[in-house]
């Protein structure tokens, strides 16, 4: 089992840039596919990026342009990096873990953390 603490949420002005960080404990993080999802109030959850144990990695079409997702093995961390923060970027950003390949479906990631709170003002 893997647990999961995200951190590095906040407020920012747009335009501005965040980098999130997703902090694993517990056994065998390099077998794990990590995802970031967003929700916002009265959306849905939604799917940022993923990254596979490969390092390969997806996105959400309309945010790759401006969302990097990396991970450091060694340190059981994934990092999401924003940049050009629009205030509709504004969400509780969730770290995700799964076994299997890199997916954007919420349900096959059986691992989750609390979130972090992202807040872009305009």
């Amino acid at each position: 089992q893997v647990q999961l603490a995200e951190s590095g949420g906040g407020l920012v002005q747009a335009g501005g840039s965040l980098s999130l960080a997703c902090k694993a404990t517990g056994r065998s993080f390099t077998s794990y596919t990590v995802a970031w999802f967003r929700q916002a109030p009265g959306k849905e959850r939604e799917f940022v990026a993923a990254i596979d144990f490969g390092g390969g990695t997806s996105y959400q079409d309309s945010l790759k342009d401006r969302f990097s997702m990396t991970r450091d093995n060694t340190k059981k961390m994934a990092s999401l990096q924003m940049n050009s923060l629009k205030p509709e970027d504004t969400a509780t950003y969730y770290c995700a873990a799964q076994r299997l390949g890199r997916s954007s479906s919420d349900p096959k990631y059986g691992y989750w953390g609390q979130g972090t709170q992202v807040t872009v003002s305009s």
